[in-house]
Order: C-alpha cells, then structure tokens, then sequence
C-alpha cells in the first residue's frame, strides 16, 4: 500500500478500498449510531507525529537507558508494589486513591459511536479541536457508510456524539471530508481557557489605520495549501542522521546481563553508589 502524506487531505485513505482498510492498524472498532442506523466502522489515526526521536544511551558502554521510580527521602528505587497514587490539594498533601476506587468511575469501554444531535461545524470554535482521527467502514458497511458521508456533504453538518477510548470519555465531532468520515476528538468546555484577560483592551483607530490593515490583509490572502509547507528542522536532522549512517558505523548496546541479585539492577547500582558515597564521607 502506498504510503500517505499526512500534510496532502487528498491521499487519506478510500473508504471504498477494503484492502486498503483492513492493511491500516486500527485503533478501535464498534460502530456509528444514529436513529435505527448502525454502520460497523473502525477508528485509524490520521496524524503521523513528525518529531524525530532519540533514545538516551550511557556515554561510556551505549546501553539504553531506563528510568525507575525514584524516592528521594530514602535515596533508592521505589519497587511497583510500593507505588500508589495521590491526587495533589496541597503542597505536599495528597489525597490516596486506589486503583479499584478508579475503576469504579471509569466509563465502561464503548462499542458505539452514538450520535445525539447534527451541528454546522462553522459554529465550533477551532479551540475546541483536539485531535484528528479516520473512520473505515468495516465488511457489510460500505454503502451505509458512503450514505451518512454523502447526507452530512450536502447538508454541512457534523454529528456530534461521546465515545469511550482508554478509560476517557470523550466528546467527538464525526464529519464528512471528501467522501470519508473523519472523528475530532473535541475538548469540554471547561477545559478552555477564558480569554477575557488575554485580549487586549479596545483602543481608539482612525479609519486609516483600519483601511490600511485590512488592504495589508487582502494583499497577502490565498488559499489554503498545506503542501507548501514542511517542518525545516525535521528535514534537515534526518538528512544529517542519513549522512552520519553512511560515513560512521552505528555504535552497538551490550546484551543485557542476566540478573543474579537479590533485587532490579538499577537497584543494586543505586545501593552501591550509596556506599562509594558514605566511605567517601568518613
């Protein structure tokens, strides 16, 4: 399959290419509801992150490293038996909570997008959008499926429902987008920021100044083309690392030893450091 350019909205994927579908690693799978219609659908990302990732490996051998759970009083590696959670109301006060009391509240996972209402998309402050996902029809689907995209095309509406991922409820707007059906995970409204106290406060303008503003506006107007732009910096650290690849052979991690302490490895090393450190002091 060829691969997509998340930045061109004209190659995401044909919600009428089955083979295409079944080959793109679904995030989740159930079905979009409304009224007496259910459509069997699945969700796939549409955003491909563009950062470039390191992995932070020891100066001295190139071993990935690892982080632990640190406790700072006792100087050593807290075990994951002995780690709770505590929800902050103070500075170092904690309310305890388990992982039973959590799971008491969480939503239970959902198997269905259920739209509540249609809205105009143009009324949704683009504050409120959080993140972009696809929605594929799955086998049996297809024609329903190109049926709801094409009613939500002509009418300029967009469905808005909740749905459980992960444990989170969220609030989606699904929409139609050149014949596929696209979910935007949306944020609650307590969620924004009040922009009263960011905007400036209203200063007197001549209609010259006005004039001129808006004239430097319309000068510079045109439409929107995302393939015009590219992340500089991104480019240019992959060409250096493709560079580095020819000219150096890449360094080698050692094999990881087999434990044969009493305790994690990281524990052992923090517990050795401690004694360098207190034969230091006498």
């Amino acid at each position: 399959m060829k691969r997509r350019d998340p930045g061109n909205p004209r190659s995401k994927p044909s919600p009428a290419r089955e083979d295409e579908a079944a080959a793109i690693q679904g995030i989740w799978s159930g079905t979009i509801s409304f009224s007496l219609v259910a459509i069997p659908v699945q969700l796939v990302t549409a955003v491909e992150a563009g950062r470039v990732s390191f992995r932070m490996l020891h100066r001295t051998d190139y071993s990935p490293l690892r982080r632990r759970m640190f406790c700072p009083k006792e100087d050593s590696i807290v075990p994951p038996d002995e780690i709770i959670r505590g929800y902050e109301v103070g500075p170092d006060r904690y309310v305890l909570i388990t992982d039973e009391e959590l799971e008491s509240v969480s939503p239970e996972r959902s198997r269905t997008i259920e739209i509540v209402e249609f809205i105009d998309m143009k009324e949704v402050d683009s504050v409120y959008f959080d993140h972009p996902y696809y929605l594929l029809p799955l086998k049996g689907g297809e024609k329903a499926y190109q049926l709801l995209a094409e009613a939500m095309r002509r009418t300029n509406k967009a469905g808005l429902a909740k749905f459980v991922l992960d444990e989170r409820e969220y609030l989606v707007a699904v929409k139609s987008s050149e014949g596929a059906l696209v979910l935007i995970t949306l944020h609650y409204r307590d969620e924004i920021l009040p922009d009263k106290d960011i905007s400036p406060k209203e200063g007197s303008s001549n209609a010259e100044e006005k004039d001129h503003m808006k004239k430097g506006v319309k000068k510079m107007m045109a439409a929107f083309a995302p393939g015009k732009y590219a992340d500089k910096r991104r480019k240019k650290t992959l060409d250096l690392l493709r560079k580095k690849a020819k000219e150096t052979a890449p360094v080698e991690a050692p094999e990881p030893e087999e434990e044969e302490g009493e305790g994690p490895p990281d524990l052992i090393a923090a517990l050795e450091e401690s004694m360098r450190r207190m034969k230091k002091n006498r």
